[in-house]
């Protein structure tokens, strides 16, 4: 073989790694749930209503 070939070979092998590997990392940031802390101002309104219900 010479050796054009072989690096087309190894680039094809390196781009199909990437690509699977971006794949793959895309798919667990989509697979993630994600969780958000409730607003100060919420945390106080819920305080302030259980403050009134006592």
């Amino acid at each position: 073989m010479s050796t054009t070939t072989i690096v087309s070979i190894v680039s094809i092998l390196v781009v199909a790694i990437v690509l699977i590997l971006s794949l793959v990392t895309i798919s667990k940031g989509y697979g993630y749930k994600h969780s958000i802390d409730p607003h100060p101002d919420e945390k106080k309104e819920k305080d302030k209503e259980g403050d009134h219900k006592e």
